[in-house]
């Protein structure tokens, strides 16, 4: 009796006094279960799904997790084990309503009647008979929706309780010895008895024994219910096994019987198959006999053929034409008398094709590299070198590519010369009759044209390259298809040898089988034999498939013998250029020799950029013996460094590798040219600074826009400008960043030199680091020099300046700051163009940075220094006595103007005010000596007021100069402090 969509599955009971309950609806008995509460920290708790995901119609996945009021069984235990409490029967209660619930007796109700055993009689008498009729109608058709309902339903429960069980004990390493483990399943906050909790800690270890005792009945009853699900399918197996047993009696019985009928069809069988293989037998000796008379005929054309193949070229088929016969005389004709002298006929001419082929090889070379340079890199006749590098690989004349490169060297000369030539033709200036040398030619060019000449020469030695780059990845290629065809034959072989142990067995019981002293294995057609070896005796014997026949209808092919067809197997090969070759394989070279002479291969097209550098660095060093390329200016030195760099990259990028000889030789010319360039700049730095006077000059229109250009971030010289920006006049000042420098002439020349520096390392990056030391030499130069002429007072005599001012002191600070500036501009200009490991280059700026810092502090010592000997001379002379202002302060005050007025406009206001400072202090030292040996106090007598007043008159007219108004003068420390 199956149930409806919409009802729940009617519990099935076993027992005899069972009642038949009634259906009900589904939303009215599915409520979720209560875990219980969790005493283990950490630990997840269990929960059921939104009853309201289910689905209505029957269906194992979902109804398995429905829940009915028989569930209630397993967690009814569970509701009532608290051992949070001490009454058992309160549990239940206190579980909904709090731990403070108190029992109270419940009184009964007047409105309820008594329900007693007997109310329900009348309904046991009547369901009685209608369960054992359901149970009778159940035995003879099982409601099979109902019982996957109710499975489903226990299996839904048994998952249920199963997710209470928290999931450290699912773990598959969970192991009490471990303490994390062991914390977590016991943990001793439940066994502590301290305080006042001892009652409710003792509770809540008794909950936490009742809790896992719940654990491990919900793992035996889950454990319980899956045997008991599995017993059916076990008699099942039991039932199979003795079906299975008579199966087996059966095909015993058919498989006696068929052999019996196999055994009685070979009596019947067997004689004809041996008369068909006698047969058989008899017809492949007469072929043998007809093909061994025909191979005699077609040696015997041997050597006219080799002559015909030489006559056109063809060395690779001669060679295994050659290689065939020798082979063919060895193996299938030896001791034939009329071929005795055939062998040694056959080696000397094969000793005649490898003298022809080193020479053709050479003739190739030759012509290969001899063709005019065009922009053209197609390969010239490539069968034709493809053949010759087969026959000289088939000869293992493995030296070949020696001859290319001989070729090679004597062609590179020949281009340089041959450049030389068209281009001193060209020029009318120089009569080749009067100079004959070409080297002496080369010289009397200026230097656009020997420019254009090596450009020429490196033009056409990058299609040089590329030619040979091309020629050599052809014989390459070819290296490499011999190399895989070695590789073929050898994985070829490996497959047979495990074909044929796996046909040994076969092979075996044939082979004892024998007519008139024979094997009967002869006599097997090719069908009979095994894949492989069906494919190595398809040439060996005629086709045994084809209908017997005469002696006069057995075809061409036939002749192969077993040597020529294992032996000279070929393959078809494509090489780049797109020419096919068939390659044999008698090719005698290991691996190990392929794998070298390709190395080889590729070391000449190394050695051909190689030699193409070697020349054009004689050429170079021809024409530098006159110190021509010392010569050169920037401009043009930067043309030719690029044009090398250029023919470098290019030879790099053909060759696939850095050839040293011309970069050798480009580094050198750079050395040379830096030092050149140094020396020229810091002559002309020596020369400035010693006709400098240590004046303020006017700033240029060019020099104001060269330090725009700089704070724009363009460290480079400016291009010039059209005649009419030159109308704007000089100003007094050089305006940087918003800032003021008042500055002399050599400073601002100097700054044009360090921005020439750096574009030269922006053109030629190779020189960057002797670029930096160079600097960084300039640089120190100007300071130690500027040193010497402004705080040494060289200036006195090197110009024949009278005196050094504190103008011109301020001057040369203020010159230094302009320089300090731009310093660390220079060392991220430099920075970003070494390589990481230069780095450790770059503290030379640092060190020019401390240098210069010192150097203006030296100065803003010195200016304090001229102002204390004035103080010392004109204090040491100071009486306490009227008029007020004193003499004595009168001149220091004029003194002070004096300096204000020298310094003022070329010292930024800080500076001037720092300066002041340093100078007040100064003046106070003095002033409290004086005092002190005056004996002067600060009581308010009348000393003191007449050196209050004169200290009045200094601090006024101090504060008065422009820009220190606002000076802390602190003249309170110019009295002894009394103790």
């Amino acid at each position: 009796m199956a149930s409806s969509h919409s009802s729940s599955p009617v519990p099935q009971s076993n027992s005899s006094d069972a009642f038949f309950k009634k259906e009900m609806d589904a939303t009215k008995c599915f409520r979720p279960v209560q875990s219980l509460p969790d005493v283990c920290p950490k630990e997840p708790t269990g929960n059921v799904g939104d009853p309201s995901n289910l689905c209505d119609s029957p269906s194992l996945v979902v109804d398995q997790h429905r829940w009915t009021i028989y569930h209630s069984k397993v967690n009814l235990p569970a509701a009532l084990n608290d051992p949070r409490l001490a009454k058992r029967e309160s549990d239940f209660f206190t579980k909904t309503w709090g731990v403070d619930f108190v029992d109270t007796e419940v009184t009964p109700s007047f409105y309820l009647p008594q329900i007693t055993k007997e109310h329900f009689t009348l309904y046991q008498q009547e369901i009685t008979p209608r369960e054992k009729v359901h149970e009778r109608c159940k035995n003879i058709c099982t409601p099979k929706d109902t019982f996957d309902r109710t499975l489903l339903h226990t299996h839904d429960k048994s998952r249920t309780d199963l997710e209470q069980v928290p999931k450290i004990f699912m773990k598959p390493d969970f192991a009490l010895e471990d303490s994390l483990t062991f914390n977590a399943v016991l943990p001793w906050s439940h066994f502590s008895t301290a305080g006042g909790k001892g009652n409710r800690d003792a509770a809540s270890s008794k909950l936490l024994q009742e809790k896992l005792s719940h654990y491990l009945d919900i793992v035996e009853v889950n454990i319980a219910h899956q045997i008991s699900l599995r017993s059916e399918a076990f008699f099942h197996a039991m039932t199979s096994q003795h079906e299975m047993q008579d199966y087996l009696r059966k095909t015993s019985q058919a498989v006696k019987l068929l052999r019996e009928k196999i055994s009685k069809i070979d009596k019947v069988m067997c004689e004809g198959s041996l008369r068909v293989l006698r047969l058989s037998l008899t017809r492949n000796n007469c072929i043998k006999a007809y093909n061994k008379l025909k191979l005699m005929a077609t040696v015997h054309q041997t050597q006219p053929t080799v002559q015909l193949l030489l006559s056109t070229s063809e060395f690779v088929g001669a060679l295994d034409l050659i290689a065939t016969t020798q082979e063919v005389l060895q193996q299938e004709l030896q001791g034939i008398h009329s071929f005795r002298h055939l062998g040694s006929q056959l080696c000397e001419l094969e000793k005649l094709i490898d003298k022809m082929m080193i020479a053709e090889f050479s003739t190739y070379a030759r012509n290969d590299l001899n063709r005019p340079l065009e922009d053209d890199c197609q390969i010239l006749e490539e069968e034709r070198l493809v053949s010759l590098v087969f026959g000289l690989l088939k000869q293992r004349k493995l030296n070949f590519y020696e001859i290319y490169g001989d070729e090679m060297i004597i062609t590179a000369k020949n281009i340089i010369k041959q450049c030389v030539v068209n281009t001193v033709s060209q020029i009318e200036e120089i009569d080749t009759e009067v100079v004959v040398k070409l080297a002496d030619q080369m010289r009397m060019m200026n230097f656009p044209q020997w420019f254009d000449l090596l450009k020429s020469i490196f033009s056409k030695f990058t299609i040089f390259l590329k030619r040979i780059k091309a020629t050599l990845n052809t014989i390459h290629s070819v290296v490499f298809l011999v190399l895989d065809k070695n590789q073929k034959t050898r994985d070829l072989e490996d497959t047979l040898q495990k074909n044929s142990a796996k046909d040994s067995t076969v092979d075996t019981e044939v082979a004892y089988l024998t007519h008139e002293g024979m094997f009967i294995s002869d006599a097997f057609s090719e069908g009979d034999l095994p894949p492989v070896a069906a494919d190595t005796t398809s040439q060996r014997n005629t086709s045994p498939n084809s209908e017997p026949c005469s002696s006069d209808s057995v075809s061409e092919p036939e002749c192969t013998t077993d040597s020529s067809s294992s032996k000279e197997q070929t393959s078809s090969s494509v090489t780049p250029g797109g020419v096919e070759m068939m390659i044999s394989d008698d090719m005698k070279l290991t691996d190990l020799e392929l794998v070298r002479l390709a190395n080889n291969i590729q070391e000449l097209l190394y050695n051909a950029s190689d030699v193409c550098h070697d020349r054009s660095v004689k050429f170079l060093m021809a024409r530098a013996k006159d110190g021509f390329l010392e010569k050169l200016n920037s401009n043009e030195f930067v043309a030719l460094s690029r044009l090398m760099e250029g023919f470098i990259l290019d030879t790099e990028q053909i060759c696939g590798r850095k050839s040293m000889s011309l970069r050798g030789a480009l580094q050198s010319q750079a050395n040379r040219f830096v030092n050149r360039f140094h020396e020229e700049r810091k002559t002309k730095l020596s020369l400035l600074l010693d006709n400098e006077r240590w004046k303020q000059a006017e700033v240029p229109a060019e020099f104001q826009d060269l330090v725009d250009s700089v704070s724009d971030g363009r460290i480079s010289l400016p291009e010039k400008k059209p005649a009419a920006t030159e109308e704007r006049k000089p100003t007094e000042f050089l305006i940087v960043e918003g800032q003021k420098y008042a500055t002399v002439g050599t400073v601002l020349l100097l700054i044009r030199i360090i921005l020439e520096y750096c574009q030269c390392v922006d053109n030629i990056p190779s020189i960057t680091t002797d670029m930096l030391t160079r600097l960084s030499d300039l640089l120190k130069y100007f300071n130690s020099r500027s040193c010497q002429l402004v705080l040494g007072a060289g200036a006195l005599q090197v110009v024949g300046l009278k005196t050094i001012t504190t103008k011109n002191l301020a001057l040369s600070s203020r010159c230094l700051q302009l320089i300090v500036h731009y310093i660390p501009i220079i060392r991220a200009h430099f920075e970003a163009r070494l390589q990481p490991k230069q780095f450790s280059m770059l503290r030379h700026f640092d060190h020019i940075m401390k240098d210069y810092h010192d150097h203006i502090a030296e100065i803003s010592a010195k200016l304090v220094a001229i102002m204390d000997s004035l103080f010392d001379k004109l204090l040491s002379k100071y009486e306490v006595k009227a008029p007020v202002p004193s003499a004595c302060f009168r001149n220091i005050c004029k003194q002070m103007a004096k300096m204000h007025e020298a310094i003022y406009d070329l010292l930024p206001e800080e500076q001037t005010q720092m300066l002041f400072l340093r100078i007040n202090a100064s003046y106070k030292l003095h002033l409290k000596r004086q005092l002190a040996h005056l004996n002067v106090v600060n009581d308010g007598g009348p000393l003191n007021g007449l050196v209050t007043s004169d200290v009045a008159f200094y601090t006024g007219n101090l504060q008065a100069l422009k820009g220190l108004k606002n000076l802390d003068l602190n003249m309170a420390e110019i009295w002894e402090q009394k103790r």
